[in-house]
């Protein structure tokens, strides 16, 4: 009789125990079910409050950034996605050489590419359908228009290229003239670059100031200078970065090397100044040709013919 007393009160401690154990984890997941509960409700009354007000901007936003720039951004999203792998790559390349990074995607320029092929075709069309011609006559018309609405954009594309390096060409000989002078005065090659990049503008100055981005985000500054040749795609401006990289992996003097590639720039520049010179007078054959030949001819024979009309 007292082991089965014994043994109901050791199974009724056991389950006091259990009992107590078992709520206190209830009540805990209830408290933390209770605080998870008001956390949300927070934040759901300001996503909603944030959701309205989003909703009263976009309703003040103009018709343009509220409609057609979303449809404009879809359709350039999905341009890009058709794009081929190495036409995309190659139009890429293309829009850095332009100097449109952030203006340009190869979705948008492949996107103007199909749109100019449309509309070319379609006013083609227009024009076929009004005309009497062969078949022939009107498949060439046809991929005639076509190919140049595809070709449009590529060529102004090429026009931005060729205007860009020609800037950079301008620019290269004085900002190596003031490199020069700034690293022979005693800064450095970074300090004088900075010096140069804070006060003046340009796209050889927006290459620099890449350059300068890289290297603070942690690229090596012999990759950062190739990179710089690359985005210019010039021969003086890939010589300049190449002797760069030799005097700093020589130990050469920085100041000796920008001063003897300030000469050659400048030769090189003077040189190139003195072959456009040399081909105006070919470049002045046509107009003078096609315009002021005729006028002169019509001063000077038109009286002599007219006189003798007239004798005869």
């Amino acid at each position: 009789m007292l082991r089965a007393i014994c043994a109901l009160a050791v199974g009724l401690v056991a389950f006091l125990l259990c009992w107590s154990i078992l709520r206190k984890q209830n009540q805990s997941q209830k408290q933390l079910q209770q605080r998870l509960k008001d956390l949300r409700q927070p934040r759901a009354a300001v996503s909603s409050q944030a959701r309205q007000s989003k909703q009263q901007d976009a309703s003040e936003l103009p018709f343009k950034q509220r409609v057609l720039l979303p449809i404009e951004e879809a359709f350039e999203r999905r341009a890009n996605q058709l794009t081929p792998r190495e036409m995309r790559a190659w139009l890429r390349q293309r829009i850095v050489l332009a100097g449109k990074t952030g203006q340009m995607t190869p979705g948008s320029v492949f996107a103007a590419m199909v749109l100019g092929a449309g509309m070319c075709f379609g006013l083609a069309w227009l024009y076929v359908r009004q005309q009497d011609f062969a078949f022939v006559q009107t498949l060439l018309i046809e991929l005639l228009a076509t190919f140049a609405g595809t070709g449009f954009p590529l060529l102004v594309l090429h026009s931005l290229i060729q205007k860009r390096q020609q800037e950079i060409m301008k620019e290269l000989p004085e900002v190596l003239d003031l490199l020069c002078v700034s690293v022979q005065a005693g800064l450095s090659f970074d300090a004088s670059l900075e010096k140069i990049t804070s006060r003046m503008q340009g796209a050889l100055i927006e290459e620099f100031r890449h350059f300068q981005d890289d290297i603070r985000m942690g690229m090596v500054r012999r990759t950062a200078m190739k990179h710089l040749a690359d985005r210019c795609e010039l021969q003086d401006v890939s010589l300049f970065m190449t002797s760069l990289i030799q005097a700093e992996r020589l130990g050469t003097s920085m100041g000796q090397t920008l001063f003897n590639q300030a000469n050659n720039i400048r030769e090189r520049r003077r040189q190139y100044v003195k072959a456009q010179a040399l081909k105006a007078p070919v470049k002045m054959v046509f107009p003078l040709v096609l315009f002021i030949f005729p006028a002169l001819f019509v001063v000077t024979l038109v009286p002599t013919l007219l006189t003798l009309l007239k004798n005869l």
